[in-house]
């Protein structure tokens, strides 16, 4: 008989519990995968996507993990020349056509394509774990896809620290959501901004059933009227939000339930902390957790207003910007407004082209639930009229029954 081979160290967490697919098992007794190296692994459930990571955890085999529905023809080619073994967990697999030695303990991200074609991004399990100190018990739910760098974070924390159990939601499943966290006794919960606004608007009476002690938004600008409606539900539980990014990692945690960081925390310089900074409106990040190649300052294509004593992050710059007539609208900034609105659950705002003017405001709302009827356009109108300059007030209002969401959790704004 041949020699028995060692065990392999197994990460801290392994014993922790994992809901998939309704059934309740351990990081243990996930499937286990034989992944070549480099590998990209294209996951259709989240039981597989599970597999692959622990599979990494234990292995350091490089590698690639995303959903199948965001990578296109296009970009499984791209995948094989750059040496990877395209491994579809629900199809064909496509050999390297530059076969390659594997880089161990390296993970690849994709960029959320908001501004182009998804890049990858270089990171290892170290620099994607960034919650070290020790943690109460906590069971959290992943409603992210999988892959993306918030679904790292929640991952990374069940994989390293003992006590911290993992509720998958499917995408099939996120509309109902709130019943599958009651009845795994989910206490701590991540997810966008829109996450929330779509779960306070479909039931918010379900959402209240969830015994949350932890509600932590990101992915997205974060306005005061959605943390205030959360703290509605949950008076006592910790609300955090956090700005992240594949490129440059956790870099702000906010505890304070309100909108924005301090200012004092621009230009702050701490050992180990990411530095933070505001260059032409345009914030700018020097982490210790960033990508591969991107050490030093990295400009984050996020734009920034310094409100009183608070930094407001209102959306992308190539986005942000609407010019009417000659005159900067931001429309993060209409945004706020509109939510701000009691009877407003969602919006946003977008240019339409004018004679003229070169552009209008225009804007889509979701109506709050249990209001005496929908959001009147009229109304809205007014009531931006009397909260901004007249070339920022929209136009055109447009009145939504249900509050739109991609795979990312995100709706855009």
């Amino acid at each position: 008989m041949g020699a028995t081979r060692p065990a392999l160290p197994q990460p801290a967490g392994i014993d922790n519990r994992v809901v998939v697919d309704g059934v309740t098992l351990s990081w243990r007794d996930l499937p286990e995968l034989s992944l070549p190296a480099p590998a990209a692994v294209l996951a259709h459930r989240a039981r597989y996507a599970l597999a692959a990571a622990r599979h990494h955890a234990v292995h350091g085999t490089e590698l690639l993990l995303t959903t199948a529905s965001r990578v296109d023809t296009a970009m499984r080619a791209e995948l094989a020349e750059a040496g990877f073994t395209v491994t579809d967990t629900g199809g064909a697999d496509l050999a390297p056509a530059r076969p390659r030695a594997g880089e161990a303990g390296r993970l690849w991200l994709l960029t959320s394509g908001t501004t182009g074609r998804p890049k990858r991004v270089g990171h290892t399990l170290e620099s994607l774990t960034t919650v070290r100190g020790r943690q109460p018990g906590r069971t959290w739910l992943c409603p992210y896809a999988p892959g993306s760098y918030a679904w790292w974070q929640v991952v990374t924390l069940s994989l390293t620290q003992p006590g911290q159990h993992l509720v998958v939601v499917e995408p099939d499943q996120l509309d109902d959501w709130p019943a599958l966290a009651a009845a795994h006794g989910v206490d701590a919960a991540s997810g966008t901004p829109t996450f929330w606004r779509r779960a306070l608007h479909r039931d918010p009476a379900a959402l209240a059933e969830v015994p949350l002690r932890q509600l932590t938004l990101g992915g997205e600008p974060v306005d005061q009227a959605i943390l205030d409606r959360l703290r509605e539900v949950f008076p006592t539980s910790r609300i955090s939000w956090i700005y992240a990014s594949s490129e440059v990692g956790a870099a702000i945690v906010v505890h304070d339930g309100r909108a924005g960081f301090p200012v004092e925390w621009l230009d702050r310089t701490a050992p180990g902390r990411p530095t933070l900074g505001v260059r032409d409106g345009e914030l700018v990040v020097t982490s210790p957790y960033h990508g591969a190649g991107l050490a030093g300052p990295v400009r984050t294509g996020d734009r920034v207003q310094v409100v009183g004593d608070r930094v407001l992050i209102t959306g992308r710059l190539d986005s942000d910007e609407i010019n009417v007539g000659g005159s900067k609208v931001s429309a993060g900034a209409v945004r706020d407004v509109l939510t701000a609105h009691p009877q407003v659950a969602w919006a946003r705002v977008g240019a339409r082209r004018a004679p003229l003017l070169g552009h209008l405001v225009v804007a889509e709302v979701v109506s709050t639930p249990h209001t005496a009827g929908p959001a009147a356009e009229a109304a809205l109108v007014r009531w931006c009229a009397d909260r901004l300059p007249d070339y920022a007030v929209p136009r055109r209002i447009r009145v939504l029954t249900e509050i739109p969401v991609k795979e990312t959790l995100k709706s855009d704004v």
